[in-house]
């Protein structure tokens, strides 16, 4: 059950990692309590904070990129100063320098989902490494260890988040 009270706490928690990871929540609480209210839900429904404005499939590995925050986050963001949901907005928007408009969806259409390709190096010159090199696909962070961190140090992004880089 979704009360104001998980809809506080997720707030609080989601302004003070954004704030902490250098982004910003939307600044109309309102707003933002609604979509909080939505990945509550999601969560309640899938097992996993998928975006409220996106429909999920509740298979969690068909969905990891809209996991909030969602792999699309950083690009909408700099390119139009806010993400999808507009749950996240920019320094320049909260300053009132830039406003807010319609976002492209940048999600390829279902089925169209690509990974990227795992980096080959030349036959000449084998990389060698004592542990894997794992990237988040949320903010780019990378870390070589034998597994992928539970939450990622930067955005707090899920380990399901993170790829094998090399």
């Amino acid at each position: 059950m979704i009360t104001e009270e998980k809809i506080k706490n997720l707030y609080e928690q989601l302004a003070k990692e954004a704030n902490a990871g250098g982004y910003a929540l939307n600044p109309d609480k309102d707003f933002t309590g609604e979509l909080v209210r939505g990945l509550l839900a999601n969560e309640e429904r899938y097992g996993y904070r998928a975006c409220p404005c996106r429909l999920a499939s509740g298979v969690r590995d068909e969905d990891t990129d809209i996991i909030c925050p969602c792999d699309y986050r950083d690009p909408d963001l700099n390119d139009h100063g806010a993400c999808y949901c507009a749950l996240y907005v920019s320094d320049e928007v909260l300053r009132g320098e830039k406003e807010l408009s319609s976002i492209p969806e940048r999600r390829p259409a279902e089925g169209q989902i690509k990974r990227p390709p795992e980096i080959r190096r030349d036959k000449e010159e084998p990389l060698s490494l004592s542990y894997p090199v794992w990237r988040c696909k949320v903010c780019g962070y990378l870390c070589a260890r034998e597994k992928p961190p539970l939450i990622c140090p930067i955005c707090k992004a899920g380990k399901e988040r993170f790829e094998r880089f090399m």
